[in-house]
């Protein structure tokens, strides 16, 4: 076989390659990166910036530590709220829990049950009139 007729197979082989992956894409139903309700998303995004730019301002963040069964956040003031435990990897694993601080500004979430990984934590809350949005990724044991 000369050079001709391999160069031939190997761009037929390249093509059809390229055409079973494009066929691939467009049989696929959902799209990871993009965001289901980003409409709204958009349109709320002023109040979401305005929350994390209070957390800037107020100095606010909370001090995450993470403990062998359990996830510790400590606020500088009483706050309620919620956390959102989103999995960088499963979506179907994301959950919501209600946040509530203790007299020492604390709130204890277990993870013995959240499988091991990296995790995405969005944490919701308000202290006095004042209402805060953080995002920050930790690595769960």
């Amino acid at each position: 076989m000369d050079w001709g007729k391999k160069l031939t197979i190997g761009m037929l082989c390249f093509m059809s390659m390229i055409v079973g992956f494009g066929i691939l894409m467009l049989r696929s139903k959902d799209d990871a990166l993009v965001d289901t309700d980003y409409y709204e998303k958009g349109i709320a995004y002023n109040s979401t910036f305005k929350k994390k730019e209070n957390v800037e301002l107020d100095q606010a963040a909370p001090k995450i530590e993470l403990t062998t069964d359990s996830l510790i956040l400590t606020f500088s003031k009483p706050a309620e709220g919620r956390i959102q435990f989103m999995r960088v990897a499963n979506k179907n694993l994301d959950r919501n829990v209600t946040l509530t601080t203790d007299d020492l500004y604390q709130a204890k979430f277990p993870i013995t049950k959240k499988s091991a990984g990296l995790w995405r934590l969005l944490i919701d809350w308000r202290s006095g009139d004042k209402e805060y949005l953080y995002e920050k990724e930790v690595m769960l044991p």
